[in-house]
């Protein structure tokens, strides 16, 4: 059995392991156990009880935290005209036919790929390099779109996708430990709002009561 250190010992003390936390009390033990030399990732894990072998309950959005994740994300964008700059997008690398035998070669220095739809056909023989690294753009991730100037800004700001692992569960950074209090919850919140719209119909429940929960942040982590 690993021997927990002294400040994971503190920080067990702190949790009632028999008690279900409102999102509040949750965001305050969030931050009184952020104990760490660096600044800890604020992070939430979400069982959904879908079944994603299924076409019809895949768990698949994205969503702009109105304070973003704290992370600073390095952005590819793949256009068609190969002439523009850097600073006509925002992007941080930028090209065409040239980033593509990059990325063929193994050079995937981002963290995302913002692709215009004319470039999808070609960047097929990449799924092999960027689907194992979840870096495959896709429509329904905003990551393939004709407008690279706004997606690149939209994701700068905050906007991140999510989607359900192969058990169902979902797993995502909203915030960082050294974020206020009121802001985690903003994020919470609207990821929560997200994940409950995207939800697949058959499993959503009653969908009145879930509107209802909208209102009040007190049923939003116990309700999930």
């Amino acid at each position: 059995m690993k021997t927990l250190s002294k400040r994971a010992k503190l920080n067990q003390e702190k949790i009632d392991e028999t008690k279900l936390y409102t999102p509040q009390e949750a965001v305050t033990l969030l931050k009184e156990t952020a104990t760490a030399k660096f600044i800890e990732a604020a992070e939430t894990h979400i069982t959904l009880n879908v079944n994603p072998k299924y076409a019809d309950q895949q768990v698949r959005s994205t969503v702009v935290l109105p304070h973003g994740t704290g992370k600073t994300i390095k952005i590819a964008a793949l256009i068609a005209d190969s002439s523009s700059s850097n600073n006509d997008y925002g992007a941080d690398i930028i090209g065409s036919e040239d980033l593509i035998d990059d990325i063929n070669k193994g050079n995937v220095d981002f963290d995302l790929l913002i692709a215009e739809p004319a470039m999808m056909p070609k960047l097929a023989k990449l799924g092999k390099v960027l689907g194992p690294r979840g870096l495959m753009p896709s429509p329904k991730a905003g990551t393939v779109t004709a407008n690279i100037k706004e997606a690149v800004s939209e994701f700068k700001k905050g906007k991140l996708e999510y989607k359900v692992d192969k058990t169902g569960i979902l797993h995502i950074n909203f915030g960082k430990a050294n974020f206020s209090s009121e802001n985690l919850l903003q994020n919470l919140e609207t990821l929560y709002r997200s994940i409950i719209q995207n939800k697949p119909a058959g499993v959503k429940g009653r969908s009145e009561e879930h509107t209802s929960e909208l209102q009040s942040h007190s049923d939003l982590v116990c309700r999930l």
